[in-house]
C-alpha cells in the first residue's frame, strides 16, 4: 500500500495522474494531509467520491507508531517513534516565545560517529524514508495544534531543523522531497530561512543541495584544525576543512541566508582554549560569512568527555565576537529528558558495529591534541 507521506507535491501529482486523476486532485489531497492533518479519506469532503473510493484501496496516510512522549520542565517535548525492525528515532519540539522549533531525525542511528554525540555511539541501522521524515513533522504539528487549541491556519511549528538522529546529507534522496513538502505553500508553508539542514560536512551533497533545494545550512565544525577535527568528526578525514569551507562559501550563492551557521560543541580542555578561538577566526574570517553557535556539551558515559566551564565558553565567545564574528551560546533545552543537543539516541539495531569499533580503536589523547593546536 502506497504511503502518501512519501511524496512531495510533484511526486503526488505524478502518482495521481498514473491513477487516471487530474493533476489538481494532488493539490487537494496534499492540503488535506499536510495543512489539515487528515488521514481518513472519507473526511476529505472536496474530493470526488470515486477518488476517495480509489484511495481507500490503493493508498494510506501512514504515520509512525509512538513509543513514548516526554515533556521537559521547560516545555520541550520529545517523542520516540517506532520505525520497525527494532529501531526507534527521536523527535524534539522546542517552544520559545517567538517560535516553535522541531528537531527532526533523518536516519535510525548515524554512521559518522562523532566523539561527542550519543547518536553516533549507537551505531547505524538504516536511512529513513521521506514518509518517515515527514511523519515526524505531520504528527507533531497537528498534535500540538490540538493541544494548544490554536486557531485554524496558525502553525505550532515555525522552524524545522534537520538536527535529530542521523546525517541528513547521507540520506539525500529521501531528504529533498521532505524538504520540498515542508516549504510547499500547500503543505507546511515554511520559508527557506526557517528550514535548516545540519551536516557534519558531506561536501558533494552540500553542492547538490545548493542546486536542488537550498535552505539554511548549519555545519558541525567543532575544531579549528584538521588534526583535532579528524578525531572529533571522523568524516573530516574524507572532506577536510579547506574543502568544507570552500563548499560553504559556494553554497551561499543560493542560500536563503547570507551566512553559514557553524556549530561548535564546547569540550573541556579539548577545543575550548582561547588560542583555538583565535585559530577559528583565522580559519573563517574573510573566507566564509558565518556566525558561530557554541553548544554546551551534554555528557554521556561512553564519550569520556566533559562540558567546558561557563567562564571558558564565555571567554571563547568573546574572542570570536571581538574578531567581528557573530557568536551565540546555545541555551540547553530539554536536558532533563535527554532531548538536548547530542543526546538523542533512540533505539538502533546497529548494522555497522560502530560501538565495537569505537570501543576497540585507539583514541587520540584529546588533551594532548588540544595542547598541540
Amino acid at each position: 500500500m502506497i504511503n502518501l507521506l512519501d511524496f512531495d507535491r510533484d511526486g503526488l501529482t505524478r502518482w495521481c495522474v498514473e491513477q487516471g486523476e487530474k493533476p489538481f486532485r494532488a493539490t487537494q489531497l496534499f492540503r488535506w494531509i499536510h495543512q489539515r492533518g487528515v488521514a481518513d479519506f472519507s473526511q476529505m469532503s472536496d474530493l470526488a467520491k470515486s477518488l476517495r473510493g480509489k484511495l481507500e484501496g490503493a493508498a494510506e496516510v501512514r504515520g509512525l507508531p509512538i513509543i513514548s512522549e516526554q515533556v521537559s520542565r521547560d516545555g520541550t517535548v520529545k517523542w520516540l517513534f517506532d520505525v520497525g525492525g527494532g529501531n526507534a528515532v527521536e523527535t524534539v519540539f522546542i517552544p520559545e516565545d517567538d517560535r516553535g522549533t522541531l528537531c527532526v531525525s533523518s536516519q535510525a542511528g548515524c554512521a559518522v560517529a562523532c566523539r561527542f554525540c550519543s547518536t553516533g555511539h549507537q551505531g547505524f541501522s538504516r536511512n529513513l524514508s521521506t514518509g518517515e521524515i515527514l511523519a515526524q513533522l505531520w504528527h507533531a504539528e497537528h498534535q500540538l495544534r490540538r493541544r494548544l487549541s490554536l486557531p485554524e491556519g496558525e502553525r505550532a511549528i515555525t522552524n524545522v531543523v534537520m538536527m535529530g538522529m542521523g546525517e541528513p546529507l547521507q540520506n539525500y534522496s529521501a531528504l529533498v522531497p521532505a524538504l520540498r513538502a515542508m516549504l510547499d505553500d500547500h503543505g507546511y508553508g515554511l520559508s527557506r530561512r526557517r528550514v535548516t539542514v545540519s551536516t557534519s560536512g558531506v561536501v558533494p551533497m552540500i553542492e547538490r543541495l545548493m542546486a536542488d533545494c537550498p535552505v539554511a545550512l548549519a555545519v558541525s565544525l567543532h575544531a579549528p584544525t584538521d588534526e583535532l577535527r579528524d578525531d572529533l568528526v571522523p568524516l573530516n578525514r574524507k572532506y577536510p576543512l579547506n574543502e568544507l569551507l570552500d563548499a560553504c562559501r559556494a553554497y551561499l550563492q543560493a542560500a536563503p541566508r547570507d551566512f553559514i551557521t557553524f556549530e561548535y560543541c564546547m569540550l573541556d580542555g579539548v577545543n575550548d582554549h582561547p588560542e583555538q578561538a583565535q585559530a577559528l577566526l583565522d580559519l573563517v574570517r574573510g573566507r566564509v560569512p558565518c556566525k558561530f553557535n557554541l553548544i554546551p556539551f551534554n555528557p554521556f558515559p561512553a564519550s569520556g568527555l566533559k562540558r567546558s566551564a561557563r567562564e571558558r565558553v564565555v571567554a571563547f565567545a568573546n574572542v570570536l565576537q571581538n574578531g567581528g564574528i557573530v557568536t551565540t551560546i546555545r541555551k540547553t533545552r530539554g536536558d532533563d529528558i535527554d532531548a538536548a543537543c547530542g543526546q538523542l539516541a533512540g533505539e538502533v539495531q546497529d548494522r555497522t558495529r560502530v560501538q565495537a569499533r569505537l570501543e576497540g580503536r585507539r583514541m587520540i589523547p584529546l588533551h594532548a591534541a588540544a595542547d598541540q593546536s
